[in-house]
C-alpha cells in the first residue's frame, strides 16, 4: 500500500480506537512521514506544530471563547429571556420562540454553539418544563438553536475557515453568515411553533422573578446584551478595528457589563473565567497545532491532491458533487467538532472548490451550516450533550426531535445552496471582497 493509504488508515483506526482527534492527527501524520518520507523528517514535527498556531488571527479564538463565558456568567441570558418574553407575551409556543431568539442573540456574542447552549439552557429549561414542554423537546430545540452561533458573527468556526482558506476576507465571511444564520433560526422556529400549537404547550409562564416586569423595563435591562453584537459588527464595518481587535473589545465590554452594569461578576469570577477559557482554548489550539503535522505530511505525500483528484473524477456535474460533499460533511459533523472538520477536510476540498469555481465565501457558509446541523445530530452532537446534561435526560430521548430540526435546518441549507445571494448579498453591499 502507498504511504497515503497507510496514513489515512492509521487516522481512521486511531479514531475508531477512541484516541482523541488531536493525537490521531499527529500520530497518523507521523506514520505518513516515516513510511512515505524518512524517519529523519520527524524532526520537522516541532516546527510544523508551532507554525500551525503562530498565526495572528488565531488570537481571536480564545478571546471570543472568553467573551462567551463572561456573558454567560454575567446574567445576560436571563435578561434577554425576560425581554423576549415581555415582548412576545403569553401564547402557544411563546417560550419556544423566546429560546430560539435568545440563542441567536447569544450566538452573536460567544461565537460558540456549546457555550450558547449552556447559557440559554440554564435559564430556559426550568421555565419551559414548568410551562408543559417535554424536556427532550426543549433540550433539542435549544441545542439546535445554539448551533446558529457557528453562522452568526462572531463565529469561531468562520475565523478558522478564513485562516485555512487563503484569500478569504473574514469580514466578508462574518457578513455572509448573518442572513443564513437568521434563516436557520427561522427554519427551526416553524416546526417548533407548529408542534407547540399541536400539543397545546403554553408559552406564557413567566421566567421566575419576571412576572411584574414590562417590555420597557426588560428592554432597559437587556440593552447591554443587545448592544454587544452592534458593537462588534459596527466596529468591523466602520474599520475601527480588525476581527482580532474586535475580540479584544468584546472581552473588555463583557467585563464592564458583568462587573459594573449587571454586577453579577466579581474579580474573583473573572479570574476563574480566565482559567476556564484557557483550558477550552488549550484544547482548541492543541487540535490546530497537531493537525499541522497531518497537514504537512499530507501535502508532502500528495495525499490531499490525490483525494481531491479522485473526488473531481466522480462526476463532471458540479451540483451533484456539491450534494455529495455536503452529505460527507454532514456525516463528519455528526462525529467530529467544527475545528477538526475544517482542518481535516479543507486541504482536500479547496482544490475541488477551485476546480468547479465555487465562491469560497458561499462555500464556507454552506460548510458552516452543515457543521451546525451536526452539532445537534447524534451520536456525538456536542450541543445536545450540553443541554441534555442540564435537563438531566439521556441523549437517545432526543433523537426524534433532533431529526425534525435536522430536516428544518436542511431546508435552510438547501435554500442558501440554490440561492447564493442569501449569503453573498450583504458582504457585496458592504463592499467586501466576495
Amino acid at each position: 500500500m502507498s504511504p497515503d493509504v497507510w496514513m489515512i488508515l492509521a487516522f481512521a483506526g486511531l479514531l475508531i480506537a477512541g484516541v482523541p482527534v488531536a493525537f490521531s492527527l499527529a500520530l497518523s501524520g507521523a506514520v505518513g512521514i516515516v513510511i512515505g518520507l524518512s524517519p529523519d523528517m520527524l524532526a520537522t514535527m516541532g516546527t510544523n506544530t508551532y507554525n500551525s498556531i503562530a498565526k495572528y488571527p488565531l488570537i481571536a479564538i480564545p478571546l471570543f471563547i472568553l467573551t462567551g463565558l463572561i456573558f454567560e456568567r454575567s446574567g445576560v441570558a436571563l435578561r434577554l429571556v425576560r425581554f423576549a418574553q415581555a415582548l412576545i407575551g403569553p401564547r402557544h409556543g411563546g417560550l419556544a420562540l423566546v429560546a430560539v431568539l435568545v440563542c441567536m442573540i447569544m450566538g452573536g456574542m460567544s461565537g460558540s454553539g456549546p457555550a450558547d447552549a449552556a447559557a440559554v439552557a440554564m435559564v430556559m429549561l426550568p421555565s419551559m418544563t414548568k410551562a408543559g414542554y417535554p424536556k427532550p423537546f426543549s433540550a433539542t430545540l435549544i441545542a439546535a438553536s445554539a448551533s446558529t452561533a457557528i453562522l452568526i458573527p462572531p463565529s469561531v468556526a468562520l475565523i478558522l475557515y478564513s485562516i485555512v482558506v487563503p484569500g478569504v476576507d473574514l469580514r466578508a465571511l462574518f457578513a455572509a453568515g448573518l442572513f443564513p444564520g437568521i434563516l436557520a433560526g427561522l427554519a427551526l422556529l416553524v416546526p417548533a411553533m407548529m408542534v407547540s400549537k399541536r400539543y397545546g404547550w403554553e408559552g406564557g409562564t413567566p421566567v421566575e422573578g419576571a412576572e411584574r416586569l414590562s417590555v420597557r423595563t426588560t428592554f432597559k435591562q437587556a440593552i447591554p446584551a443587545l448592544f454587544a453584537p452592534v458593537l462588534i459588527l459596527g466596529g468591523l464595518r466602520s474599520g475601527l478595528f480588525t476581527p482580532t481587535e474586535a475580540a479584544v473589545v468584546a472581552v473588555a465590554y463583557g467585563a464592564v457589563v458583568g462587573l459594573f452594569l449587571t454586577r453579577e461578576l466579581s474579580l474573583r469570577d473573572l479570574w476563574e473565567l480566565l482559567g476556564e477559557a484557557a483550558i477550552i482554548s488549550g484544547v482548541v489550539m492543541l487540535i490546530i497545532a497537531l493537525a499541522g503535522i497531518f497537514a504537512w505530511a499530507g501535502t508532502m505525500l500528495g495525499t490531499f491532491r490525490h483525494l481531491a483528484e479522485w473526488i473531481i473524477s466522480l462526476t463532471d456535474n458540479g451540483v451533484l458533487l456539491l450534494i455529495l460533499v455536503m452529505l460527507a460533511v454532514l456525516v463528519a459533523g455528526m462525529l467530529l467538532d467544527a475545528i477538526s472538520i475544517y482542518l481535516i477536510m479543507m486541504p482536500i476540498l479547496i482544490p475541488v472548490m477551485q476546480h468547479f469555481e465555487w465562491n469560497p465565501v458561499w462555500f464556507g457558509i454552506l460548510l458552516a451550516m452543515n457543521i451546525a446541523i451536526g452539532q445537534f445530530t447524534p451520536p456525538v452532537a456536542v450541543n445536545l450533550m450540553v443541554t441534555t446534561e442540564v435537563a438531566k435526560i439521556r441523549l437517545e430521548h432526543t433523537i426524534g426531535w433532533a431529526l425534525l430540526f435536522v430536516i428544518a435546518m436542511g431546508c435552510a441549507l438547501a435554500l442558501v445552496a440554490i440561492f447564493p445571494a442569501i449569503a453573498l448579498w450583504l458582504p457585496s453591499v458592504l463592499g467586501y471582497n466576495v
